[in-house]
């Protein structure tokens, strides 16, 4: 999610998870347009077990690098990616990606506002947190 919808987080306690509550529509929108991309997804579900560079999911998903630099951009601002420095002995270092979430639950809040739960992992050695997303 991008830092101006990090603005309205409030914080509390669900079990031992910490649960954020965002309640930004565009921060809703974002999330719902990643995931609605076919190729997007795909791309979750190539980093779900091991991070990628950029080549490596152009060439999995046979997508022009111009796309798939569109596709991990989205993924990204839309905190289902986490973008990193996969360090090479050679000195010539690439971004990676990897996913952040397990798993994303839409719906429909009392009131009719949109509700996105997403189980966010803290890194992919970490224990999950939970991040709500609530837009009208």
């Amino acid at each position: 999610m991008s830092r101006s919808s990090m603005a309205s987080v409030h914080t509390s306690e669900e079990s031992a998870n910490d649960v954020q509550t965002i309640v930004a529509e565009s921060a809703v929108q974002q999330l719902l347009d990643a995931l609605d991309d076919a190729d997007c997804r795909a791309i979750l579900d190539a980093t779900r077990e091991q991070a990628l560079t950029v080549k490596e999911v152009s060439e999995a998903h046979d997508l022009p690098l111009s796309t798939t630099y569109r596709k991990l951009d989205l993924l990204t601002e839309a905190g289902l990616l986490e973008e990193r420095t996969r360090i090479r002995q050679s000195g010539k270092h690439a971004n990676e990606y990897a996913r952040l979430v397990d798993d994303v639950v839409i719906s429909l809040g009392p009131r009719g506002e949109t509700e996105v739960r997403v189980s966010q992992r803290k890194s992919p050695e970490q224990a999950v947190s939970f991040i709500s997303v609530i837009g009208d």
